[in-house]
């Protein structure tokens, strides 16, 4: 039995394919108990990211089967949402209810028109890709918690493939140069990569737009990779990435095509919000690294930034292996869904205060995540996208 008086969070089982988080993590149960909410979670849900059953019920929820999560609920927390799985999350699309809250990650920059779909429900919908990038909101940023899994994970990869050790060793039978390692983008998930790859004993090296980011690359013992070439503005007023003009891409590539070249390993990171991903390393770039080179494209979710990317595929070009993993964070989803939990959980906390849910659009968290509330698309940004008028729906109503 439910108490009346408390808020119900609601945690399904992800249900898109190969997703193995789990939205929270055993640990978090207490917490969010002490916050004034009732813990129900879908029997199995974390299972495959290490999480049993009984862990859940330990911590003091309750187990049931998905429709009665779904329908106790007064708050879902999930990874994805309907538009970060369109196909097999439209069957909850009917279990939603007016003024049910839905947090977790949605897609809206890049599918806008399910965001619309979702409104209907007449749930609410926060979006955690939308968080501002502001100090208060740092506990809170998914992005960047599954980019840091993203770019280890992106290394191991390319050490698996790679026909070369990393390190250097000095052996009786010689001396074994260490691989070289080049990093395109030192966002989280390209400085992750560049400290894994040092870790592992790659000479390593990054280029940026953003020369700011030099000391932090040098920090992590990578050399940074100074082209001759103006950037614009490479960040928008939110924090995030913005795409630039084709004529700065064009221009970077020539002056990046020597560097490639002398690399083993490159991992691009480059990725925009919403947008398909630039195209960084052409056919010939490929072309001129050596026979069993590596390139992991971590931007292949988003078309990729090399030219020859199969989303999804390993493709053998000329000798020169490309990899355009897909969902990194779920192939480590223990340690993916422990930081997912806290981040999702801490937004919650957030807009829970006292035991009672707070929609203070006064708030920039609050309201720069808010997608959908009443039945309609309350967010600025995607009513622009859905070329809609800026509404007072966009002030909460």
């Amino acid at each position: 039995m439910t108490d009346q008086n408390r808020i119900v969070v609601g945690v399904p089982k992800e249900t898109f394919p190969g997703e193995r988080r789990v939205a929270i993590i055993p640990d978090v149960v207490p917490s969010l108990e002490k916050a004034g909410a009732e813990v129900w979670v879908e029997s199995g849900a974390g299972i495959e990211a290490g999480y049993g059953d009984e862990g859940f019920s330990g911590k003091g929820a309750h187990l049931a089967d998905r429709d009665e999560v779904l329908s106790k609920s007064d708050v879902v927390f999930q990874v994805r949402t309907y538009g970060a799985n369109p196909e097999l999350g439209k069957s909850d699309l009917t279990k939603l209810r007016k003024d049910q809250i839905v947090i977790g990650l949605t897609e809206s920059l890049s599918e806008p028109a399910l965001s619309k779909e979702f409104a209907e429900t007449g749930a609410t919908l926060f979006s955690l890709e939308l968080l501002p990038r502001i100090t208060r909101a740092q506990s809170m940023d998914v992005l960047s918690s599954m980019a840091t899994i993203a770019g280890y994970k992106a290394v191991l990869l390319a050490a698996d493939r790679l026909p070369k050790i990393f390190p250097m060793f000095m052996t009786a039978a010689g001396t074994v140069a260490p691989a070289r390692v080049f990093v395109i983008g030192a966002g989280v998930a390209g400085l992750q990569a560049i400290a894994t790859s040092k870790r592992l004993g790659a000479v390593v090296s990054a280029y940026d737009v953003r020369p700011a980011v030099k000391e932090q690359v040098q920090s992590l013992g990578g050399k940074f990779v100074e082209l001759e070439i103006k950037a614009e503005e490479s960040e928008d007023a939110g924090g995030y990435a913005k795409a630039m003009g084709e004529e700065f891409y064009k221009r970077q590539r020539e002056m990046m095509t020597k560097v490639v070249a002398e690399n083993d390993v490159v991992i691009s990171t480059a990725a925009v919000p919403g947008k398909k991903a630039p195209i960084l390393l052409t056919k010939e770039m490929v072309g001129a690294m050596s026979p069993g080179s590596v390139i992991v494209d971590l931007a292949a979710e988003r078309g990729g930034n090399c030219e020859l990317t199969r989303p999804g595929e390993t493709v053998d070009v000329g000798g020169v292996t490309i990899m355009g993993p897909l969902n990194l964070p779920a192939t480590i989803p223990t340690h993916a869904s422990q930081m997912y939990s806290k981040n999702i959980t801490t937004f919650f906390l957030n807009i829970c205060k006292e035991g009672a849910i707070t929609l203070d659009m006064e708030d920039e968290i609050t309201r720069d995540t808010m997608v959908t509330k009443g039945g309609d698309v309350i967010s600025p940004r995607i009513r622009e996208l859905l070329g809609l008028s800026h509404t007072n729906a966009a002030e909460g109503r």
